[in-house]
């Protein structure tokens, strides 16, 4: 099994809806493809924002871990 790509938060920021083709969001240090949801036309769903580390966000969302299960991971947040 293949080891996924680390990315930092600037590289990040940069998936936001806005500066890139790709929309992706952070959770729990996996970053995950959210460009083909419609849920997050433009960088943005309700008050979250592409580009991001979603976690503390997310602690009192409605939903669960579940939705990202059906995301495409693409990498993981580089801690530093």
């Amino acid at each position: 099994m293949s080891e996924l790509p680390e990315f930092t938060k600037n590289q990040l920021a940069l998936r936001n809806g806005q500066d890139k083709p790709e929309i992706w969001v952070a959770y729990q240090n996996t970053i995950y493809d959210v460009t083909e949801s419609g849920l997050w036309k433009n960088g943005k769903h309700y008050e979250h924002w592409a580009g991001q580390d979603l976690t503390e966000e997310l602690e009192d969302a409605p939903h669960t871990y579940a939705v990202f299960s059906r995301l495409k991971v693409v990498g993981t947040l580089k801690v530093v």
